[in-house]
């Protein structure tokens, strides 16, 4: 079996008892992602210099014997709207941060290089994570492993299709409304989104500060949760991050939850549900049935009706707000052909930013508006409170919610690009977990008739990513999927 093949916490164990190198741990990811990225376009940057050094760096820990890490020669890939200090570029996938270094690590960044991770490289995104397709970066669509015609999802997609096509083990994503969850389930791994204030988010760069979070991709559950044990728990540096005690998630990772209820709202299950995702959905609540599960119809009203519009004033008011900062002064592009201040500020934005992101700024910015503040921006507030109070009403009977992580399998590259508002329903079952600042993961369930995968997405209340995790791995260990491997893998040097 190759390197690459090898999930993460089984190449964990490998490099302990040194069966490979960290060295070789980190040659033959760098040899994986020269061999496909021509052709899935998931990294923006690689540090193959850096990631040997610091692979060989961790082989001298390990041959004396000294602890290493969590994380100690696995590979790990960042995705590129986190700040790292080791030369590569945080662009966003905008061209108005197109080569600029940040001159400090995001506090993720440092736990994985304390805990002995080899960052490789910095993964696509739609441009600023405005997006479900990452095809709104600024420097090229990344293509789905599975079928290169087709979306990855985004848009965190530069991080789900680097795991899925075996180039690393680990990826960090963010999510603002689905951005780690829709990809995972588009391309076939596992994507968890913790509670809002388990990670920090010092040195991600914000796009909608209430939402964001970011969070671990793997090929299975025990990978998400080793990578999510390296990073999450408090960091004063960031004024929303919790002092909560981090629970040891792999300990306990193989204890069923039993008695298990699972809330099923009646909303996940209606119109524009494609129907081979309903099928592979409810193959998968089936299998949890035969564990033993208890079935529970339960309502998110408001849920259903109002979150994706909540979460389009919610997010783009505080896009607007957050992208304030692009002016072409502080840091960045600036226009090199302008008249005077004000239209230099004009010309650096309009040049720098692209048409999502021009979009998402300016419906922010008009709800933000006089006169219009207290009709859109204040209403989607409570509206937000009133979907919160839906997921702790459910909660009160059931141990976690289930349904479909996506609408649909992965969509044609450009398929919808010119209807931005089909694009936003991608993220139709995403959006309330982030309003409600809870979390969820992505399964991978099934494939429909095409070959491609379908996701199952599992949420539960706040801090509670052990007893996630936990009923995740319930129905990973009755299935295969993990151990299929996309198309674009078949082709071995």
């Amino acid at each position: 079996m190759a390197i690459t093949d090898l999930t993460a916490c089984r190449m964990r164990e490998a490099l302990r008892r040194r069966e490979f190198s960290a060295l070789e741990a980190a040659d033959a990811s760098l040899a994986a992602i020269a061999r496909l990225d021509g052709r899935v376009r998931a990294f923006l940057s690689v540090d193959a210099d850096g990631a040997r050094r610091r692979a060989a760096g961790i082989d001298k820990r390990l041959a004396a014997g000294e602890p290493a890490g969590l994380l100690a020669g696995v590979p790990v890939a960042v995705k590129d709207n986190m700040c790292t200090a080791d030369g590569q570029a945080t662009t966003c996938a905008s061209r108005i941060l197109g080569g600029w270094r940040a001159p400090y690590d995001a506090h993720v960044v440092e736990r994985l290089a304390a805990e002995g991770a080899v960052v490789v490289g910095k993964t696509n995104l739609d441009e600023f994570a405005m997006g479900s397709s990452t095809e709104n970066s600024a420097f090229g669509a990344t293509r789905n492993p599975w079928d290169l015609e087709r979306v990855p999802g985004g848009s965190s997609g530069g991080s789900a299709a680097a795991v899925a096509a075996r180039m690393v083990p680990l990826a960090l994503g963010s999510d603002t409304g689905g951005s780690i969850r829709q990809p995972a389930a588009l391309c076939g791994v596992v994507g968890l989104k913790p509670t809002y204030g388990r990670v920090s988010r010092y040195g991600l760069v914000a796009f909608a500060s209430s939402l964001d979070q970011i969070g671990p991709f793997g090929r299975t559950v025990a990978d998400a949760a080793l990578l999510l044990q390296a990073t999450a728990g408090h960091d004063p540096r960031d004024s929303t991050s919790v002092p909560e005690a981090v629970p040891d998630y792999l300990a306990a990772l193989e204890e069923p939850v039993r008695p298990l209820r699972i809330g099923l709202p009646k909303e996940f299950f209606g119109a524009g549900l494609d129907p081979e995702v309903r099928r592979v959905v409810r193959d998968a609540l089936a299998a949890y049935e035969r564990l033993g599960a208890q079935m529970v119809e339960v309502s998110l009203p408001h849920s259903a009706e109002y979150a994706i519009a909540a979460y389009y004033i919610v997010a783009t008011s505080e896009a607007s707000s957050n992208l304030a900062r692009y002016d072409g002064v502080h840091y960045g592009r600036r226009s090199s052909d302008h008249a005077d201040m004000i239209d230099m500020y004009m010309r650096s934005r309009v040049q720098g930013f692209g048409d999502e992101v021009k979009r998402r700024v300016m419906l922010g910015a008009y709800a933000l508006s006089a006169g219009y503040y207290e009709a859109y921006y204040k209403k989607a507030l409570r509206v937000r409170r009133l979907i919160r109070r839906d997921f702790q009403d459910a909660f009160k009977t059931v141990d976690c919610i289930m349904g479909p992580t996506s609408p649909t399998a992965a969509f044609r590259q450009g398929e919808r690009t010119a209807d931005p508002l089909a694009m936003y329903l991608s993220d139709v079952y995403t959006v309330s977990c982030n309003l409600a600042a809870i979390a969820g993961v992505s399964v991978p369930c099934g494939f429909t008739r095409a070959g491609l995968p379908v996701g199952l997405q599992i949420i539960t209340d706040v801090f509670t990513e052990d007893r996630l995790l936990r009923i995740a791995r319930m129905y990973e260990r009755e299935t295969a999927w993990a151990d299929r491997s996309p198309p674009v893998c078949e082709a071995r040097p």
